[in-house]
């Protein structure tokens, strides 16, 4: 199958997050299940873009913010025009759909060419009040009503999706985000110090105050472990730095920038303990991969997907205080045959259900159902 993906941005910082991630794994493993892939999307880098991400060709255009917002108002004229060659002749449109002009371009012009597609929403597309979201929900969202299928990634995004498209939208379709399974032995690796590690985007709801304020109390208890947070700057830097230089944690704490990816794998490994406080987190891309690299998971119970790991005894869930996620750590870092059992546990996990073969099984599927080749458009 010749299948086209739509996200948003691309970046060498990965500023879009999972959305892109998520696209380039889904469509890597299907490169190498003998699909023809290509990932249209707006560039934004130090550098020009690259031709390939691994096995996917990619065609970008630079990123221009002509509306505000930090990726609501990003496009770039000429990738109407990308987005209408492409679509023409791809078997299976599948457009990452946030509430953006990129998505909304993709999704009219899939509906103009009278593609079959799909979306995948990542917990972006919820309910919201705000005018200015009322008013590009007109436009936006009887769009989205003409996909074929809405994969979802939680029962939680599933209501509230259902909200937004209404009774008679398309059907809403579970497919969790999946990782490719690190094979080293994460338990030994001679690597791992006594670094506690943060990396998300540095914005409020992932908390990374929290972090700080849990690697002071670490720091009382155990004063030989140091603390590093990566990823890009979304508006918590400042306030980060404060309470680092208020804790007198100079020596302790470090801000390391945001990494693209083969250096983010490098950094789970490294770590003794991977801790996500965010809260309202749609799914926890980062947390799967952490434990696909074999790192012990702190996260809290406003991850989407903590139910489950918990459940698997493959994370340390916590109410996201920074006395409970640092009592945590703690107890982690003391007990090896804990942090054993709990990275066994998460590598399982990643296997039976968060890997990307699996996924990706489950995607062929349904392309293969919703989007079959040669069915009329």
């Amino acid at each position: 199958m010749r299948l086209l993906h739509v996200v948003t941005l691309v970046s060498d910082d990965g500023a879009y997050g999972g959305p892109t991630s998520v696209a380039t794994g889904q469509l890597e493993e299907c490169a190498a299940r003998g699909h023809e892939v290509t990932l249209v999307s707006l560039w934004r880098g130090r550098a020009p873009a690259p031709a390939r991400i691994g096995a996917v060709a990619l065609r970008t255009r630079p990123a221009r913010s002509l509306l505000p917002g930090r990726f609501t108002g990003l496009m770039h004229p000429l990738l109407v025009r990308d987005l209408w060659r492409s679509m023409g002749r791809a078997d299976v449109v599948h457009i990452h759909a946030g509430r953006d002009l990129v998505s909304l371009a993709a999704l009219a012009v899939a509906a103009l060419r009278g593609k079959r597609f799909l979306a995948q929403t990542h917990g972006m597309v919820a309910p919201r009040r705000a005018a200015v979201v009322r008013f590009f929900d007109r436009l936006y969202v009887p769009l989205l009503r003409r996909a074929r299928g809405c994969l979802v990634l939680t029962e939680r995004e599933r209501r509230a999706l259902a909200q937004v498209v209404g009774p008679d939208g398309p059907s809403l379709l579970t497919l969790p985000n999946g990782v490719r399974p690190d094979g080293s032995d994460g338990v030994d690796d001679p690597r791992r110090g006594r670094e506690v590690l943060f990396l998300a985007r540095l914005h409020p709801r992932k908390r990374p105050e929290a972090f700080v304020e849990m690697a002071a109390l670490v720091h009382r208890k155990v004063p030989d472990v140091r603390f590093t947070l990566h990823g890009a700057d979304e508006g918590s830097l400042p306030a980060v730095r404060r309470l680092i230089a208020a804790h007198g944690l100079q020596d302790v704490v470090r801000y390391g920038g945001a990494l693209e990816h083969a250096d983010a794998v490098r950094a789970y490994r490294k770590a003794a303990v991977y801790v996500l406080p965010s809260v309202d987190e749609p799914f926890g891309m980062t947390v799967i991969e952490a434990m696909s690299a074999g790192t012990p998971v702190v996260c809290t119970d406003g991850c989407a997907i903590a139910d489950d790991l918990a459940r698997q005894g493959a994370a340390v869930v916590t109410d996201g205080s920074p006395r409970e996620m640092a009592d945590a750590v703690c107890g982690l870092l003391a007990d090896d045959q804990r942090r054993a059992a709990l990275v066994s546990a998460g590598r399982r996990a990643v296997e039976e259900t968060f890997s990307i073969h699996a996924v990706t099984d489950r995607l062929e599927e349904i392309y293969r159902r919703l989007c079959p080749v040669g069915c009329p458009e």
